[in-house]
């Protein structure tokens, strides 16, 4: 009876507010396109932009780079939390995208006015006046304007789609699918315009065009997104589960000298609230100290309908199983940030491999734009996916009898072992080039020293590699923290994959800097020099796979201690219902 109560309460609710669905879907869809179009294609050039324009050299550049990308993905952990507790995604998403416009704005200005940058490097020049302090300072403006717009619109903007559709209809759960088929899709799409047009506009045509391209349309994605603010469904912030989780841990050190209940029925608070979207998690035997949060003393009052007066000092066992689960996590996380430092220099130092290689495509005029070889790791990303889901994926099923073919942590350590195969062929590949450049240079790049007979084609295959990891270990981390939280905690779980990226960008700079400076007057040579023909960046390639080696024997020890929501931990008593035993519970209080 009261789960039906509950279902007509929810239905009463949603019959009351009026879903658009597909009819508002031209505003989101479309800000959601103009938008990625104008913040990749400015960012996606962005490492070309410092070293060209404003001077900078390599380590330098590729260091704001990985912080400035670590900075935004980090902030995502902020910009979702404001949200779910104050202001809501239409708020949210309509500030930050106007954030987002001001910063590629301030971006186009600096390539647009001369006295914002520095004064251009002719190519015979060896030396190059660097940026003023004024110039960094504009520049970092619109760094900033950016990382508040990323902030709020990577958390916010898938979710502000799916508010338009009513979850508890069929209509409503197709157009939910469908709209995370679109918003891929859109996705997709800015990334290949926005490497293949917009860079090359940048690259070969004019930096100010370039870049006020993405400018206008951010402007342009703004405009859209405020065109349909009277349709949309905007549902009011019902407050952050990051308190939740603070409540357990503060009430677990308040009560830590509180002994455990060896029957943990007899004295662990397991209410529930009716209102809770969250399913019912069963009791675990991992991170019991935590169970201290839920031990009734008799200072705890209890509320006429079963609650507890005070979170501060009593926590529900369903709050504490749902921090149980955030840790089981974090190991794996911690996995994922080492994973995706081998994929950081696939969009870094790939890029000046590039600059020191042939790019001509197949004997013809044409230059294939350093920053442009990404797309194809996009591309095998794009290619592999369709073959795994309909192809491999029956086949794995038939023989194993599981649902995914292999579970989500097979997938993920599939893609952690491909990632060394990627750096140890990327370091065979840089070793070619070097070797290439210093006996059969076909030229000199300016600032930079000889450019290798190798074809850029070569890079491709570490690319190939690259995206064929990703589609094991980043789609499955994504899938992994949506099956692995609670409900109420999916938004907390994109922004913690968000922050694993933010860790490896992080990672990458302090790896950067270390090697830079270690080698700088050792006998072999600094490895990561201004010329890559005078370095050794092959061996910086060989440390990340020793590293990827050492990730992997880690992960693997990880996936073996961790189990998965909602199964046995082990112990055929280990897991006990709370909704089996919260009875029980009522008659001790």
């Amino acid at each position: 009876m009261e789960n039906n109560e509950k279902v007509s309460v929810e239905d009463n609710e949603n019959s009351k507010i009026n879903y658009k669905g597909w009819k508002v879907m031209p505003f989101i869809i479309g800000n959601e396109t103009f938008e990625k179009l104008g913040a990749i294609g400015t960012l996606a050039n962005l490492l070309v932009y410092l070293t060209t324009v404003f001077n900078l050299n390599s380590i330098t550049a590729t260091n704001i780079i990985n912080i400035f990308n670590g900075s935004t993905n980090l902030a995502t952990l902020l910009g979702a939390f404001l949200c779910d507790t104050y202001f809501g995604r239409y708020i949210t998403l309509g500030f930050c995208t106007v954030a987002s416009f001001l910063g590629l704005l301030v971006i186009c200005l600096t390539a647009a006015i001369k006295s914002m940058h520095p004064p251009h490097c002719g190519r015979e020049s060896i030396t190059c006046t660097g940026p003023s302090v004024g110039q960094m300072a504009f520049l970092l403006l619109g760094f900033g304007f950016i990382l508040i717009g990323a902030a709020g619109i990577r958390p916010c903007n898938l979710a502000f789609g799916a508010d338009q559709f009513n979850p508890n209809t069929e209509s409503g759960k197709k157009g939910i699918d469908s709209f995370f088929n679109w918003y891929f899709f859109t996705y997709t799409f800015a990334q290949m315009v926005s490497l293949t047009l917009i860079v090359y506009i940048q690259s070969n045509v004019s930096w100010a065009l370039g870049l006020g391209i993405p400018a206008a349309l951010m402007l342009f994605s703004s405009l859209v997104y405020f065109m349909g603010s009277k349709s949309y469904v905007k549902v009011k912030a019902t407050g952050s589960p990051v308190t939740s989780i603070v409540q357990v841990i503060v009430v677990a050190v308040k009560k830590r000298k509180l002994n455990l209940p060896e029957y943990p029925l007899d004295e662990l608070f397991t209410y529930m609230s009716p209102q809770s979207i969250n399913s019912k998690l069963p009791y675990t035997y991992q991170f019991r100290f935590l169970d201290k949060a839920a031990i009734i003393t008799p200072e705890d009052h209890l509320k006429s309908d079963g609650s507890a007066c005070d979170p501060w000092n009593l926590c529900n066992m369903q709050q504490v199983e749902e921090v149980k689960c955030l840790l089981r996590v974090i190991p794996i996380w911690v996995s994922g940030i080492f994973y995706f430092v081998a994929v950081v220099q696939q969009n870094t130092m790939l890029v000046f491999q590039a600059f020191q290689s042939d790019r001509t495509l197949f004997n013809s005029n044409f230059k294939i734009p350093a920053a442009s070889y990404n797309i194809f790791a996009m591309l095998s990303l794009s290619i592999w996916l369709p073959i795994y889901d309909r192809l491999i994926v029956p086949s794995l099923q038939r023989v194993t009898k599981k649902e995914g073919g292999i579970t989500i942590l097979q997938r993920i350590g599939i893609g952690i072992f491909i990632s060394v195969i990627c750096m140890l062929i990327s370091g065979v590949v840089e070793k070619h080039r070097r070797t290439m450049a210093l006996t059969k240079p076909i030229g000199i790049e300016p600032r930079k020293g000889a450019i290798s007979s190798m074809s850029g084609l070569w890079l491709i295959p570490q690319l190939a590699i690259v995206g064929l990891a990703d589609a094991f270990t980043l789609v499955g981390q994504v899938e992994f923290y949506y099956k692995q939280f609670p409900e109420n905690m999916r938004s907390l779980a994109g922004s913690l994959f968000l922050c694993g990226l933010a860790g490896s960008s992080y990672l990458s700079s302090f790896l950067i800097s270390i090697i830079h400076h270690a080698t700088e007057k050792s006998a072999t040579g600094n490895w990561l020099p201004q010329d890559l023909n005078k370095g050794r960046l092959e061996y910086f390639y060989y440390i990340i796979t020793g590293l990827e080696v050492i990730n992997l024997g880690y992960f693997i020890l990880c996936a073996k201690w961790y189990k998965y929501k909602g199964v046995d931990t082990g112990c055929s008593s280990s897991i006990i219902e709370l909704d089996q035993v919260s009875k029980q519970s009522e008659t001790t209080v």
